[in-house]
């Protein structure tokens, strides 16, 4: 027999409104000595921005990290790109120029 699977829990990000300082659960915070794998939630509350010294309370829920960028209601339009994550997007748009790059290039090489 097979053991059960262990389902572990999703570590939502969070963002800091103020600075744009995003505290990642599976980091955690050597500033002020938070161990990874500390949820956002299970903070202390004397916890402060590392950056800018912001309360919790100015902080916002962006999701876990992998998860497609944007406003969930519009994911399904577009032609897929709405559900790419910011890396795929990222090499998506920069690949594309690379190859229009290498395509300008070789009009050299025509006589």
């Amino acid at each position: 027999m097979s053991e059960p699977a262990v389902e572990t829990p999703v570590l939502d990000r969070y963002e800091c409104r103020a600075c744009g300082y995003v505290y990642e659960p599976e980091k955690g915070d050597d500033k002020y000595d938070i161990p990874s794998g500390t949820l956002f939630a299970e903070l202390p509350i004397h916890w402060r921005c590392p950056v800018c010294a912001a309360k919790k309370t100015a902080f916002a829920n962006i999701g876990p990290a992998g998860t497609a960028s944007g406003f969930k209601e519009n994911l399904g339009y577009g032609f897929g790109v709405n559900n790419l994550t910011p890396t795929q997007k990222n090499i998506l748009i920069f690949g594309a120029l690379a190859l229009g790059f290498l395509f300008f290039i070789s009009l050299y090489g025509l006589q």
